[in-house]
């Protein structure tokens, strides 16, 4: 059986310009005008945890919550789809494949942004930061998925937009996917030497045949 993992944000679904509009937010009310849209870039792809104790250190927990709060209650209005996903996950699904998603988000986000998608059906089950004691670009998560999916390491590919994911299908022992519409581009993706590199998300349809 073949296997897909996905990462969400910036993968599946375009969540960049709600995540720097969230961290401009709360960043600009603790430290005014020492931000930009373009620093906050480098904040998507780690966990909020992992971001804010480089920022505030001593004020994690209250960050955190300001992020989220904003960050829910503009979700609907800031994301959008990106091209060709829901027809290509629909493929993929009536080729019998299994998918995924594994993310470094909460479980009760991505299954917000998934019925905003119309995509909960697609997917056997979402992993989120409150699964698991590590998250990307450690392979727990990703081994967690692959157990539950009862597949071979061999016939899995983790695809995401940025070096987390790269880095934790590597670390899992699965092959890896990186995708052309990454925020961060895709020369800073191809760093991390993924396996394949897709320009459209129908990519996937030519990949998982050589699975």
């Amino acid at each position: 059986m073949k296997a897909l993992l996905f990462d969400f944000d910036g993968t599946l679904l375009d969540t960049n310009e709600l995540i720097i509009q969230t961290f401009m937010h709360v960043l600009e009310e603790r430290f005014p005008g020492q931000y930009s849209p373009k620093d906050c870039m480098k904040f998507i792809g780690p966990s909020l945890k992992e971001t804010f104790e480089q920022i505030t250190p001593n004020e994690v927990t209250e960050m955190i919550e300001k992020y989220r709060q904003w960050n829910a209650a503009h979700h609907d209005e800031l994301v959008k789809e990106f091209d060709g996903v829901l027809p290509t996950l629909e493929k993929l699904k009536e080729l019998g494949i299994k998918m995924a998603i594994v993310s470094t988000k909460r479980s009760d986000t991505i299954e917000k942004g998934l019925d905003l998608m119309g995509a909960k059906h697609f997917f056997e089950f979402w992993i989120g930061i409150d699964h698991v004691p590590h998250v990307k670009p450690h392979p727990e998560p990703v081994l967690l998925a692959i157990e539950k999916l009862g597949v071979d390491k061999e016939h899995v590919i983790m695809i995401g937009d940025n070096y987390h994911d790269i880095e934790a299908g590597k670390n899992a022992g699965v092959k890896t996917a990186g995708v052309a519409w990454a925020l961060k581009g895709e020369e800073f993706l191809r760093q991390f030497n993924p396996d394949y590199m897709l320009n459209n998300m129908s990519d996937l349809l030519t990949v998982v045949k050589e699975l």
